[in-house]
């Protein structure tokens, strides 16, 4: 049994709450979990004591069984000290401008 350390979605429309919680991967976002390990409230500011709370020793106890946490449950992790800092990938090259607009850019900046 894979286990995911991920969030669980509650709260009302337009107003998230998110549960962390230790579930089987095939298991669905919102639905069966294995322990509450903490809970992230995106509505506060980000610097805010209540925005991102965690139980440290339970979850230790999971990444020591083989948890593994999701993208941004990591990064609440890293910054908790509890695991390594993820590395953050580069944006999409996608979202960059396209030829002509950096070309309008570079021409704008030099004359």
């Amino acid at each position: 049994m894979s286990l995911k350390i991920r969030l669980a979605r509650a709260g009302a429309k337009k107003r998230p709450y998110y549960h962390i919680v230790v579930a089987d991967s095939r298991s669905p976002r919102d639905g069966r979990f294995i322990e509450k390990l903490g809970s992230y409230n995106p509505m506060l500011p980000a610097d805010h004591a209540e925005r991102v709370r965690l139980q440290d020793e339970r979850i230790r106890h999971w990444l020591d069984h083989g948890a593994v946490a999701t993208d941004r449950v990591a990064r609440f992790l890293g910054h908790a000290g509890l695991a390594p800092m993820p590395v953050w990938r580069e944006q999409p090259v996608q979202s960059a401008p396209k030829k002509k607009a950096q070309e309008r850019t570079r021409a704008a900046a030099a004359g």
